[in-house]
């Protein structure tokens, strides 16, 4: 491979990288801010109601697994009674999915 032929497929890799984290960043801003705060804190007036656990901090991410996230984003969540604590997202791929939940991780400080 040619040092041009690197140059190019690390100039791809990068544009391809930034657009995945662009599509997180827009899919948490539009789908899951509203409750969970931009940083993640939970700190919205949504958050406060339904007691949304802080994304940034390190002992609620180690709460759950990322398998977990997935299933929360994809099915959404209910309490021990049924009620809907979660709504699914819709509209999401896996990789969405995948690339919000990868978000999530970054939230942590």
């Amino acid at each position: 491979m040619t040092t041009h032929q690197r140059l190019l497929l690390l100039t791809f890799a990068g544009a391809a990288l930034t657009a995945y984290g662009a599509d997180a960043g827009t899919n948490w801003t539009e789908s899951c801010a509203k409750c969970h705060g931009a940083d993640g804190k939970g700190d919205t007036k949504m958050g406060r109601k339904l007691s949304i656990a802080d994304l940034t901090d390190p002992k609620t991410q180690a709460k759950f697994t990322n398998e977990e996230a997935f299933k929360s984003i994809k099915s959404g969540r209910t309490d021990e009674n049924g009620k809907t604590t979660m709504k699914a997202v819709e509209g999401l791929t896996d990789e969405d999915i995948n690339s919000l939940v990868a978000h999530v991780r970054t939230l942590k400080k």
